[in-house]
């Protein structure tokens, strides 16, 4: 699910890519092209990989950096608390989870003798 999420948030980033300069720019992330375009890329490609349990560890990690971007921005940025930093604090912790733990029983990385 959390792959889903991610290529349901970041397809649209990756048919404007750069439509997101002004955002990353705005958060202290130059050259905000260069940063945009990696957004774009973690959210879907990351997404697909979560997805399909493959190179797991490496696209969870990815996308908890950028989760926790997103909790820095909501929480201190935006001021909003943690009202404001909830749903990023909790994608967060799943992906994570992958992050240290890896994908699992039923994923390509297992399939292909990555993950024990």
């Amino acid at each position: 699910m959390v792959g889903l999420a991610f290529v349901i948030h970041g397809l649209p980033k990756t048919q404007d890519p750069l439509g997101a300069v002004d955002m990353v720019q705005g958060i202290g992330f130059y050259p905000g092209w260069f940063w945009a375009t990696a957004l774009a890329a973690t959210e879907f490609f990351g997404g697909l990989l979560l997805i399909a349990g493959f190179l797991t560890r490496p696209a969870a990690f990815a996308t908890t950096i950028v989760l926790l971007v997103t909790v820095w921005f909501h929480w201190v940025q935006l001021g909003q608390g943690y009202k404001g930093a909830e749903l990023s604090i909790i994608w967060a912790s799943v992906t994570l989870f992958f992050a240290l733990n890896g994908a699992g029983r039923y994923s390509v990385d297992r399939l292909i003798g990555r993950e024990v």
